[in-house]
């Protein structure tokens, strides 16, 4: 089992049950990488129903069965588009469209046998699911993870990758491609604004990706 809209972009994964959330992400239609997974009923239950069987393999909590009603589609777009506007608040890169809304979902707090208070999902339909994502936002930020989960800079792809380079520098979900590919634009730019002057231009950068320094 894999996460399936996040293994389509050939992102590195968020640990745990954050890459739920990143899942949710990357179902959004992108670049060549494939129709948005949210579109239609069938491919958003079949989504839905793989994302949910992951995310309790790696959470250790059992998930309900959910079956997407058109209402409830609705709401999982919207609620994607949500979490994008969260992370592009805390980027230096992005700016979000506008205020965002308030979160308001249940969750249960729950001992376990040693005494460890967990923060379990509550609700039922799309409501749980909310109080999963949030859940599990909140986790990571307490953790430290929450600013290495990044949406790709390019604005043709906006892929959500997980940050893995020691100073949590990276911008592109790939450096190979979408880098390059904004190097290479930057590039054309200059010399258009430079009329077409036969001064000599620094060729573009070919960016290599850095070897991942965790997991």
């Amino acid at each position: 089992m894999s996460w399936k809209a996040s293994a389509r972009h050939g992102v590195r994964e968020a640990p745990a049950g954050l890459a739920l959330l990143q899942d949710l992400l990357n179902t959004r239609s992108t670049m060549s990488y494939g129709a948005d997974l949210l579109a239609l009923p069938d491919d958003a239950q079949r989504w839905l129903t793989d994302a949910l069987a992951m995310w309790s393999r790696v959470a250790g909590l059992p998930a309900p069965v959910l079956l997407l009603s058109s209402t409830d589609l609705r709401s999982l777009r919207r609620l994607r588009t949500t979490f994008e506007g969260v992370i592009m608040a805390g980027s230096r890169n992005v700016e979000p469209d506008g205020a965002l809304p308030p979160a308001d979902v249940p969750v249960s707090l729950v001992p376990d046998a040693d005494g460890w208070v967990r923060m379990v999902p509550a609700g039922r339909g799309t409501r749980w699911l909310a109080s999963a994502l949030w859940s599990e936002a909140l986790l990571a930020q307490q953790a430290g993870l929450w600013p290495r989960l990044k949406l790709c800079h390019n604005v043709d792809c906006r892929a959500a990758f997980f940050d893995t380079s020691r100073n949590n520098s990276g911008v592109w979900h790939d450096v190979s491609t979408c880098g390059n590919t904004a190097n290479l634009r930057a590039f054309r730019e200059r010399k258009r604004l430079l009329g077409g002057s036969n001064g000599q231009l620094p060729r573009p950068t070919v960016q290599r990706p850095d070897r991942p320094e965790m997991r």
